[in-house]
């Protein structure tokens, strides 16, 4: 300690060393230290949970161009690199120690060898520059489920993003005084050429689990920087393991039933597949668009945002499908956008906004045209489709009252779901908390999206949409979620969504606008307020709630031809499904529990029998009443 002490004086001027000093935990004064030593920083500037703060992290990030004031007071644009816009799962490693095993699915090296690497990446590497400390709480503050975390980074951009992002730590730590619990982040952007990271062939993203530390360099974008997001959830994910709670890749939202009623749910999308856009569906309530934890309290299943703001995809977001975040976009407040093309005005624009783009203007691969090539010699869109928005959930009207509750939030439903073109029906309630957590979320597929580095529109298994962030065993993982339920009184009911079901045409049979209608008939369900009609698989709507709900909530007809081509229950594709996911599992998965293919053997049995008896596709006017 007594080193750390004197280099931390050395580096830091009287008051950076007072505000680090005023936290007295040791194992916080070794980490700063070892980051300066190791990264050498010119400077260091040490934050505080104060609005000032707050406003010279935003000011640097205008002052090095990392940055772009836009034409709405509050709004910047950033761009990342041509070559750096998703999470970069190729670079993104465990660092095990030897005898440590995630399984086949996770992508992992050894611990000494990845260290060693990244850390002579990170030599040197913010040398001219000055480095951010910067104190976060995953989880609302004082509460069972916070977790404190410190970032460093020589990126104002990083920096910004995780104060709109998250709650602020500073006076946490002050109250964790010597604890050893807290998570670590280590990032440099690297060389800059421009305002962009320079080497991202030599982009690392690794996370040591047995120190709670993850490291990141010679990239820019979100996914991999903003440490507290989905790095930090992997490691909540063993910790939560560890300790026997759950750290979820899910929204939470607040469904309004019949008088004043609010039903919270819990939701698991993949990328670009709707989870921001269902967690603030208009008229309901928000408290979180991405990640949740939950915590078993009396009997009851309860769940907090881990974030207190949204780092959403701005594709498609318009007047028409998102009216809420839309407002939030466009009007004066703190927003970032990031990746989107400027026009001459410093306006953004963004692939499906609801008006005509430009022809020409600003964006990540520089000055555009339409009809660009870019270096790849790939077309170069308007705006790129994986740009985002970053802004705070309090400047959203609909936001829940009690996203803060240090209590959490009871959790009455978990929904599932993801980018299905010819399977699942467009809203099924499972018959159990077992069948739901099998044959919803461990069943999971879904068509790839622009969110990811690779090709676009592959059917794509994605285990509760958490497996790109699973830090233990994925048997270990579904074994986890089916005995979170010992206990509880009421487990929440579990539901599949599917927005994106086609008929043989390929067109859509879902406007986006329906979801609304799918989630409120899932909180009638959890309140026992309708009855369904019984599928092999689950439960769905009577079409006479459905053409109610439209009516009352979107002012639509909904015709019984409709419903009978959205809810037909297509039999060879759900087959076809089972028998993908099992042989995953079976090659994949050496801890997969018994319990899994006990499920799915039951199901194809049930999906047999109804084949003989009803062919391949079963009409929901011949489903029995449950």
């Amino acid at each position: 300690m007594g080193d750390a002490t004197e280099l931390l004086k050395k580096k830091l001027t009287t008051e950076d060393y007072n505000r680090l000093m005023a936290l007295a935990n040791a194992k916080l004064h070794a980490f700063v230290a070892d980051a300066i030593e190791l990264t050498g920083a010119e400077s260091v500037y040490v934050c505080t949970d104060t609005d000032e703060d707050r406003a010279y992290i935003r000011h640097m990030a205008l002052e090095k161009d990392e940055e772009i004031a836009l034409n709405i007071k509050g709004h910047t644009c950033h761009f990342d690199g041509y070559y750096d816009q998703g999470r970069d799962k190729e670079v993104t490693k465990y660092l095990l120690s030897s005898g440590s095993d995630l399984g086949a699915s996770l992508n992992s090296m050894d611990k000494k060898e990845g260290t060693e690497e990244v850390r002579s990446l990170l030599k040197s590497s913010m040398a001219g520059r000055q480095m951010l400390v910067m104190f976060f709480c995953l989880g609302p503050v004082d509460s069972e489920f916070s977790i404190p975390c410190v970032q460093i980074t020589d990126s104002p951009y990083v920096g910004h993003s995780e104060t709109i992002l998250y709650r602020p730590g500073y006076e946490q730590f002050r109250k964790i005084g010597n604890s050893p619990d807290f998570f670590r982040f280590l990032h440099s952007e690297g060389e800059l050429e421009g305002a962009v990271s320079k080497n991202v062939d030599k982009k690392r993203i690794y996370i040591d689990l047995e120190e709670d530390i993850v490291y990141s360099v010679n990239t820019q974008y979100g996914g991999n920087t903003i440490g507290l997001k989905k790095l930090s959830l992997r490691l909540a994910i063993q910790k939560a393991s560890k300790e026997g709670w759950l750290a979820e890749h899910m929204f939470v939202m607040g469904a309004r039933g019949p008088g004043k009623r609010i039903t919270y749910f819990a939701g698991a999308f993949p990328s670009a597949c709707g989870k921001t856009s269902t967690s603030m569906l208009p008229g309901q309530t928000i408290i979180g668009d991405d990640i949740a934890y939950f915590r078993k309290k009396n009997g009851v299943m309860r769940t907090v945002n881990v974030e207190k703001g949204i780092f959403g995809i701005i594709q498609d977001v318009n007047t028409h499908d998102d009216p809420i975040i839309y407002e939030a976009l466009t009007k004066p407040g703190e927003v970032i956008f990031s990746n989107v093309l400027l026009d001459g005005e410093n306006r953004p624009h963004w692939l499906g906004m609801g008006s005509e783009l430009p022809s020409d203007g600003v964006n990540h691969s520089g000055q555009w045209h339409k009809g660009k090539q870019g270096p790849d010699g790939k077309e170069v869109t308007a705006s790129h489709k994986n740009a985002r928005y970053c802004l705070n959930i309090s400047d959203l009207k609909n936001m829940d009252p009690r996203m803060d509750d240090p209590e959490g939030v009871p959790a009455g439903g978990i929904i599932y779901g993801g980018r299905d073109s010819d399977t699942w029906v467009p809203v099924e309630q499972a018959f159990n908390w077992t069948e739901g957590i099998i044959l919803k979320g461990a069943s999971l597929e879904s068509e790839t999206t622009a969110a990811t580095l690779g090709s676009e529109g592959v059917r794509t298994f994605n285990l509760m949409s958490n497996l790109d962030f699973l830090s233990i065993p994925l048997g270990k993982y579904i074994q986890n979620n089916l005995d979170f339920a010992d206990g509880v009184e009421n487990p929440p009911m579990v539901f599949s969504v599917n927005y994106f079901l086609k008929d043989k045409n390929r067109e859509y049979l879902n406007s986006m606008r329906d979801k609304l209608v799918w989630i409120l008939w899932a909180e009638l369900r959890v309140n026992g307020d309708v009855e369904g009609l019984m599928t092999p698989t689950g439960i769905i709507p009577k079409y006479d709630d459905l053409a109610k709900l439209f009516k009352e909530k979107l002012g639509a007809e909904y015709t019984q031809d409709e419903y009978v081509r959205q809810f037909t229950f297509r039999i060879p594709e759900n087959l076809a499904k089972l028998d993908r996911v099992e042989k995953i599992y079976r090659e994949k998965v050496a801890d997969t529990p018994a319990i899994l293919y006990q499920t799915f053997a039951e199901a194809r049995k049930r999906l047999n029998k109804a084949a003989k008896k009803h062919g391949d596709n079963i009409s929901p006017l011949d489903l029995p009443a449950e």
